[in-house]
């Protein structure tokens, strides 16, 4: 009797624009005939998540997420946080509206992308994840809208407001977990392929929202290697960190670089496919030699 295929779970952890090279690793595990059975996404992660479940192409995927994902989600200011932030009790602070850009834009481009789409209705199981904002626990999304599940994993603190679901207020996915390898364990993935970016250093901090963003970026890295390591140790199966390099920077909304963070996804996974190839139990000599 042979033995159960193992299950595949794929993690996109939290990276803004980095997260497209999820659709490089798409392609290089469609190419080898490997089948993902389940996704993960956190932040920006969520969006490519989201859209690969959906069963699209990785062209498909790269279009979507292009045209979803730009500087113009993030240029209108929200006029009543900027002065609650300065007088919190003239114009009533409240946190569940409280976000210095207007998510408008964004929930148009979110509506259009999926719609009504439920997340329980995938092609391939998804999870997203979010964070509680009452006390930091991470809350993962398996089932319910799929746009608002992802417009609450990409509540990123100070730009957006956060986002209530039920009796719960939810903020940015990476604040509780910024690769989320954790989900996929619980759900019973026998081998977790996790795309990891760390938050990139500021080379200056000439103004307050720079200073913030520093400091965000220390405390997800910290998060990242730490939650990782432990995973990768109590794990009871396999658990592959891809992470591709980048020569150039890459910064928040650079979506014209997408090409070359998808060749750079794609080369990191190759990188991994030997591996994997043996562990599925597909790995015959001929087969492994092919993707060294």
């Amino acid at each position: 009797m042979s033995a159960p295929r193992k299950r595949i779970a794929l993690v996109i952890g939290a990276g803004s624009v980095k997260c497209a090279a999820a659709i490089g690793m798409q392609n290089a595990l469609a190419r080898a005939g490997v089948k993902i059975d389940m996704l993960v996404g956190c932040s920006a992660g969520a969006i490519y998540a989201a859209t690969m479940a959906l069963g699209r192409s990785s062209e498909e995927t790269a279009d979507y997420t292009r045209r979803l994902w730009t500087s113009e989600v993030a240029k209108g200011r929200s006029r009543h946080s900027m002065l609650a932030m300065i007088a919190p009790r003239l114009f009533g602070f409240r946190a569940d509206r409280f976000g210095l850009r207007d998510d408008t834009v964004m929930m148009a481009r979110l509506r259009e992308a999926f719609g009504e789409t439920r997340i329980e209705d995938m092609a391939t199981p998804l999870h997203i994840t979010a964070t509680d904002f009452a006390n930091g626990e991470q809350v993962v999304l398996s089932s319910g809208s799929l746009v608002d599940a992802v417009r609450a994993s990409v509540a990123l603190p100070f730009a957006y407001s956060p986002w209530r679901l039920g009796d719960r207020l939810l903020v940015d996915g990476y604040l509780s977990d910024p690769m989320p390898v954790g989900v996929a364990v619980r759900q019973g993935a026998d081998i977790i392929l996790a795309a990891g970016f760390e938050s990139p250093y500021q080379e200056s901090t000439p103004s307050a929202s720079r200073f913030a963003f520093q400091l965000s970026a220390i405390m997800s890295n910290n998060l990242f290697k730490s939650n990782f390591a432990f995973h990768s140790l109590a794990h009871h199966g396999e658990v592959i960190l891809v992470t591709p390099r980048f020569e150039q920077r890459i910064r928040l909304f650079d979506t014209d670089k997408i090409p070359y963070i998808i060749e750079a996804g794609e080369a990191a996974a190759m990188e991994q496919l030997p591996y994997l190839l043996e562990l599925l139990g597909s790995g015959r000599p001929a087969a492994v030699e092919a993707f060294r």
